[in-house]
This record gives structure tokens, sequence and C-alpha cells, in this order.
């Protein structure tokens, strides 16, 4: 078996990276398989405009099912899809309204929002894409039987932006209980955007961004059921201590760690026992779990 998961990540590296054993349930995938789940930052990041339907599109087309998210309100109130707190990377907000510096997301409308230029700055074939609202968002990734992974970004300037999501997401079908059981987490930085949407919806699967104290872990495990940490911030040990409480729902906690962008690291994450990757690059860390689990 040693030899070929050498052999396999021979083939997708070019060199025979530290081979590690990953012993049949040592780590539970999301997805049922027993594999780590393989999840595309802001889409396939490192293809198409970050956060874009076209990245979603890419990373359909790569064959990754989950997609990672970050939501943002507008100043009328719509939810949109953007990473940022400002518009300005990646954006050609500065030479539309070249006045409204600091170009905050907040500080425009929706439909101000929808001129804007969101791929140019990743090539011109992309040239035109848009930021897309949350529903449109949704729509795409249910198009495509995707599964989502939201984060709420920044709710501390957003209050109750947590209760709009959940109505968006109901109104698109996404808290059916099919889809909240098998296609859905929502996460964030903010423990307490967290403990909302628990507390909201106790069916929903959450996952808190960070990397707590061991110590402080079983307070999380009372709201959070993953702990989505840097990998640079974890070890096995950390994994383990993770894996060792029970979330919300009664499973043991998961652990999702980001933003995993080449074979090296992946292999060290998958090494620690890590539940899931998000990665810019989910063709090279999908082939990387699949030269693993070979």
């Amino acid at each position: 078996m040693y030899a070929r998961a050498a052999a396999a990540l021979t083939s997708v590296t070019g060199s025979v990276v530290v081979a590690v054993l990953v012993l049949p349930g040592t780590a539970q995938a999301a997805d049922g398989t027993g594999r780590q789940v393989v999840i595309a930052h802001r889409g396939a990041s490192a293809y198409a405009p970050e956060n874009t339907l076209e990245a979603v599109d890419k990373a359909d087309e790569l064959g990754i099912s989950w997609v990672e998210n970050d939501v943002q309100r507008t100043k009328d109130g719509a939810l949109v899809v953007i990473h940022d707190n400002t518009l300005s990377r990646t954006t050609n907000v500065e030479q539309v309204y070249p006045d409204r510096a600091p170009w905050n997301v907040r500080d425009f409308t929706a439909a101000e929002i929808a001129k804007l230029d969101a791929g140019s700055w990743k090539g011109a074939q992309f040239a035109g894409a848009r930021i897309p609202t949350l529903h449109q968002y949704l729509e795409r990734v249910d198009r495509n039987h995707q599964r989502l992974l939201l984060e709420i970004k920044s709710p501390e300037l957003y209050p109750g932006i947590e209760d709009q999501i959940l109505r968006q997401l109901g109104r698109d079908g996404w808290l059916r209980h099919s889809r909240v059981k098998h296609r859905l987490i929502v996460q964030s930085f903010s423990a307490d955007s967290v403990k909302t949407v628990h507390q909201r919806r106790p069916d929903i699967k959450t996952g808190f961004l960070g990397t707590p104290a061991v110590a402080d872990l079983p307070a999380y495990a009372k709201f959070a059921d993953q702990i989505n940490p840097s990998h640079t911030t974890i070890s096995a040990g950390y994994v383990d201590a993770v894996h060792a409480l029970k979330g919300p729902h009664d499973k043991p906690l998961e652990v999702f760690t980001w933003t995993v962008n080449d074979t090296a690291n992946a292999v060290k994450a998958i090494g620690f026992g890590v539940d899931g990757i998000i990665t810019n690059n989910p063709d090279v860390v999908r082939d990387a779990v699949d030269a693993m689990s070979y």
C-alpha cells in the first residue's frame, strides 16, 4: 500500500513526497466518502475571478462539488458575494466611482455594484464578470448540483445579517431538509455569528474559522460542528483534540483547513487527519487526496 501511494504521488508531483498512511476511519469526510473533502475557495479562484459565477462554473468543470464563498451587504440591504470589505482589489470601482474612496461594499447600492467589472483584474477573458448577489450565486451552485460552504464575512459591520442570510437561503430552497443535511455549511470568524445561526436554525451545520486553544474547544463544540483553522496553525495533535469532541449534532467535530494550494501542504494536512481542505487550486488538492487514498 505504501508503494502504491508513493507511485500515485509521483504521478501527481513528479517526485515522491513524504508518504503518509491514512488509515480507514482516521478522518470522516463531510460527504461520507471517508476521503478528505476538497472545497474550492471562493470558487476555483486560481483559475477564475474569485467569488464570481465564473469561478463556480470552473469548479464544476474541474469536478469539484464543494464551493466556498463570502457574503456581505450593500448600502440598500442586498446580499452580495465578495471577500474584501472594499471593492477596489477585485473590481474597477476606482475608475467608475473615483470620488467614492475608500470604496467600502456597504457604501454602495446593489445597482451600483452590479455595474462593476469584477473579472478583468484576473484576465481579459473574464472582462464583464460581475459581483453576484447571494440569490444569483445560490441559483448557480444549485444548477451545478454543487454544495456550499458559506462564510458570513465581517458580520460586525452588518447587524442582523445572519437572519437575512437565513431568509435568503429559505427563499432559494436551501433550507429544505435534504440540502441542509448534505449540501450546506455556514461558517464565520465570528463566534457570535456562528452562535446566532445555530440558535436560529439548529439543524444547519456550522463552522468556526480559527484555531481556538485546545482548552477552549469544548465551548465551541456547543455551537459549531467544525473548527476550521489555517493549515499553518495545526498539527496532528490539534486535529485529534478537535476530533475527540462531539458537536451540537452529537457527532465528532470536523476540521476543514485553509488555504492549501500545493501538493506538499495537502499531503501534510491529509497526514494530520483533517476532514476537508479549502483551496484555490482544487484540482491539485483533489489529485493529492486521490493519491493518498489509493
